[in-house]
């Protein structure tokens, strides 16, 4: 595994723009200030049937400053590395301050952090920049061809690769040096019945990692999935149309971690909690009167967030604010216990340090909270994925994440799947089509009646978390083993749409 930092990012100038920086808050008499310069390096390639769409390269190098001045935040950005730019953009966000500081009615205060020095590279083997494209399109046309072989019609495989680089110093003493590497792709099938016009679609279940391209070769089988996806593809087109009603549900982590995400990982946010993010996307039901009372979930719901866990998305050494990577219960016991918090919201709740989740998607925007790996702990017994369905006498087992709506406050929401099977007197015997599952949060995760073992427990995730204004996206896993909840209210969303 890699353990040194891009050679390009450590040509920058970075020790003395820092200092520049530095130095300028000091003369300034700023009470904190930091310093965080950034290379992001991306690559996108589409390749739809047998012809490659696109091949797209991006790599930005930027610097934000922030600072505290009279009691208020001021930030600015520039991706001019001259000393003197570095000098200007200071001044500028100090101006921003003194600007603020006679609306603000709230001074910044931040929990204390440990001075912290080092570097930290993400665990992957296979830098994705580093293999030749020819190789990457090579593998994703051969996919390809094997799922057209199979008998779908058409074919689509996107992959998506990230090389984050982030050098941060502050005032109080603190300077890192981090890598971050990450991949996704993911290739969706489509067949097509001549005489009606009607079609199915069907995506493979490859995860978002924090891995280089040694995942995409080895990681996830995709030439598995690309022999076997047609046949089950054909197989939706046959199924039977799902009859709503209430079922027991067995969960697939290929479907559970975007639940996970929307219902827990959203609600636990502390600036949703507090009302400061309302309009992108809502509060949070998980008031502060609930914390260490909500009955979030049946007892045997054991919920962390985690920014320490191998391959995880959101795994870090240091936040954008210089404070050390964590691991936390969010619900224990299904209590919820806690919230992912920054060094202001960390003394709001009473904390005397944060848990390390200021994030900022990218040189020109201000680090905001953002979530960590938040994961449902498995069973400690050896419970397969086999013994849930055995438990179950009419159900449907749901593979796969696809369509999903939740409302603002994170309470009500419906999650469809990718592959959807019937259960019956403890088997499955066929797939379904049209199934959506319904709930309402503490009412869902409390009907949570048995998870899996370690063996069924797998990493999930999204490349592109939305959040705040101007709009940021953050990488983040969700972990989760199968799971089996009882009598879940179940759509059929071709009904639920002629509605």
């Amino acid at each position: 595994m890699p353990k040194s930092i891009d050679k390009a990012f450590l040509a920058l100038p970075l020790e003395q723009l820092a200092e520049v920086a530095l130095s300028e808050i000091r003369e300034a008499g700023a009470s904190y200030g930091d310093f965080r310069l950034e290379r992001l390096k991306g690559q996108d390639i589409n390749v739809r049937d047998l012809n490659i769409e696109r091949v797209s390269n991006s790599d930005a190098v930027g610097y934000a400053v922030r600072v505290v001045h009279g009691g208020s935040w001021g930030f600015a950005a520039s991706y001019d590395l001259a000393p003197a730019a570095v000098r200007a953009t200071v001044r500028q966000a100090v101006a921003v301050a003194k600007t603020l500081s006679a609306l603000n009615i709230e001074p910044v205060e931040m929990a204390a952090e440990p001075v912290h020095t080092g570097t930290y590279v993400s665990s992957y083997e296979k830098n994705p920049f580093e293999v030749a494209d020819k190789d990457k399109t090579g593998f994703m046309l051969e996919v390809n061809r094997v799922v057209l072989d199979g008998g779908a019609d058409h074919v689509e495989f996107g992959v998506q690769q990230a090389l984050e680089n982030k050098f941060f110093a502050s005032t109080e003493g603190t300077k890192t040096t981090q890598q971050r590497v990450r991949v996704q792709g993911n290739f969706e099938a489509v067949k097509i019945d001549s005489a009606t016009g009607a079609f199915e679609t069907m995506r493979s279940l490859g995860a978002p990692v924090g891995r280089g391209w040694e995942y995409m070769e080895s990681g996830y089988d995709y030439m598995k999935a690309a022999h076997e996806l047609p046949g089950l593809l054909a197989g939706k087109m046959k199924s039977e149309s799902v009859k709503p009603g209430r079922y027991d549900v067995v969960l697939d982590p290929t479907n559970m971690f975007l639940t996970i995400h929307e219902s827990i990982g959203h609600a636990t946010e502390f600036d949703r909690v507090l009302g400061y993010e309302a309009n992108y996307a809502g509060t949070s039901f998980a008031t502060l009167d609930k914390l260490n009372k909500l009955q979030y979930g049946s007892k045997i719901m054991h919920v962390t967030a985690d920014r320490t866990a191998e391959h995880g998305l959101a795994t870090i050494g240091w936040d954008d604010e210089g404070v050390e990577s964590q691991r936390w219960d969010l619900i224990n016991g299904g209590i919820l216990r806690g919230y992912q918090l920054n060094r202001q919201m960390a003394l709001k709740l009473g904390l005397k340090r944060s848990n390390g989740c200021a994030f900022a998607d990218s040189p020109g925007h201000v680090p905001i909270q953002r979530m960590a790996n938040v994961s449902l702990q498995p069973a400690r017994e050896n419970v397969s994925t086999e013994d849930l369905i055995s438990r179950v006498e009419r159900g449907i087992y749901i593979v796969g994440d696809k369509s999903w709506s939740i409302d603002m406050q994170r309470y009500n929401f419906q999650f469809t799947g990718q592959q959807l099977y019937e259960i019956k007197n403890g088997r499955v015997v066929g797939q379904l089509k049209d199934v959506a599952y319904q709930g309402v949060t503490t009412e869902f995760w409390n009907s949570m009646e048995a998870v899996g073992g370690s063996s069924t427990y797998r990493l999930g995730g999204a490349f592109n978390c939305g959040k705040g204004q101007p709009g940021q996206v953050a990488p983040v896993s969700h972990g989760c083993p199968s799971a089996l909840f009882r009598n879940i209210n179940i759509l059929n969303t071709v009904q639920e749409g002629a509605k």
